[in-house]
């Protein structure tokens, strides 16, 4: 049984089914993919990777606070929860520590672009607005991007293409609408962008015809039964689901649900917020998906429309719009593509991403028998699920994972 029907529990789902698993999906909302699935930021960035925690973020951070249009936003609450996690932030915000955690998500996200091939050639999947134009990462700050450029350049295996201001505008030419002049940028060919949204209604689709799939059930998760140790049934609303194993991949609800069973997860939210405008045809979007490093936004045309994804704030479990948060993200996006899309007419959303303190998921076995995880992916679920689906369904099997779990498993 997979707990949770976003784009993580559902990949799992999938995963597992094809592993000839018998399988069915608990939810508690009565639609799929309503969670951090519905309207994030859509890239499929296998390369860029790099977790928020990192040397020199905690002085940002400061910085960020005095400013209203900043991409962080705090706000404390008397939970020691909040406080624990944010003290294990800042204990990964370490030049060493990002490094490693970088690799490990940099191998995880080429397993995850093989695992994402796969599952869309196998479940057929169409309309998800699937383009592979690449991605450019742009930098406004000299310092910042001299760091970067000569990091890559004394990296002989690295794929990214290092650019100027001009050769950024060659790549991209709606950056030619931006006043500001760019201090350079990192593009990187083959990435991806895609309707997480579109794709999970579709990956749902394909379970419900699968003939090992149980069924959705609509219930609301409220902990687990344990025997000796060993999970044996999911209590909800509407009373015991039994099953042989248990898969947490329900976002934020994994960490109440893991509870239960005596197991602490260390997952806070980051509240992130999102525009998706129409294109017409007198715009100019960007063509490639685009992620402005200091600004903390992500650009993605996902088909007739833009995605313009931004921010992490921690405000606790508050999924409400702030008017001055998305006003924030409107200055930011007409400052940057002014001409890119009818932002008049956008959809406004706010949704929270589960995160650990070090940016890597949690994934695998847990001192419970028969209870597994895929949580804690933080901006990454969407890039991170197929590869982070196919290591859990491969452990469930009792195969060896495709890739070391160092780093990405359950603290004891």
């Amino acid at each position: 049984m997979v707990i949770g029907g976003g784009v993580v529990g559902l990949t799992t789902a999938w995963t597992l089914l094809e592993s000839g698993f018998t399988v069915s999906v608990v939810e508690r909302e009565a639609a799929l993919a309503q969670g951090a699935s519905r309207a994030n930021g859509g890239q499929l960035s296998y390369r860029f990777v790099s977790p928020l925690a990192d040397a020199g973020v905690p002085l940002k951070a400061l910085r960020w606070l005095l400013d209203p249009d900043s991409p962080l936003r705090f706000k404390p609450e008397w939970s020691l929860h909040q406080w624990k996690w944010l003290a294990a932030f800042l204990g990964n915000c370490r030049a060493s520590v990002n490094q490693r955690t970088t690799q490990r998500l940099l191998a995880l996200g080429a397993l995850s672009q093989t695992a994402f091939s796969d599952l869309y050639a196998h479940a057929q999947l169409e309309g998800v607005s699937l383009r592979t134009p690449g991605k450019l990462v742009i930098y406004r700050s000299d310092a910042e991007f001299a760091a970067v450029a000569a990091r890559l350049r004394r990296d002989t295996r690295s794929i990214e293409r290092v650019l100027s201001h001009r050769e950024c505008l060659s790549v991209e030419p709606a950056l030619a609408h931006c006043p500001v002049k760019l201090a350079g940028g990192v593009f990187t060919a083959g990435e991806a962008v895609a309707d997480c949204y579109a794709l999970s209604l579709q990956l749902a689709e394909r379970l419900r015809a699968h003939s090992h799939f149980k069924g959705f059930d609509h219930v609301q998760a409220q902990g687990f039964v344990i025997r000796d140790g060993k999970a044996v049934a999911l209590r909800t609303d509407v009373g015991e689901l039994d099953a042989d194993a248990f898969v947490i991949a329900a976002g934020l609800q994994s960490r109440a649900l893991a509870l239960t069973a005596g197991i602490s997860l260390p997952i806070y939210p980051l509240k992130g917020y999102s525009l998706t405008a129409p294109i017409g045809p007198e715009h100019t979007p960007p063509v490639v998906s685009v992620t402005d490093v200091e600004k903390k936004v992500l650009y993605a045309q996902i088909g007739g429309q833009l995605r313009v994804a931004a921010m992490a704030d921690m405000v606790g479990e508050d999924t409400r719009i702030d008017p001055a948060r998305i006003a924030s993200l409107y200055r930011c996006v007409k400052a940057t593509f002014p001409q890119a899309a009818h932002y008049d007419a956008s959809e406004e959303w706010a949704g929270l991403r589960p995160a650990t303190p070090g940016g890597a998921p949690i994934l695998g076995a847990t001192p419970v028998a028969g209870l597994w995880l895929n949580v804690g992916h933080g901006a990454l679920g969407f890039t991170m699920a197929f590869g982070a689906a196919r290591i859990v369904s491969e452990l469930v099997a009792e195969r060896p994972s495709p890739l070391s779990l160092e780093g990405l498993q359950l603290r004891p």
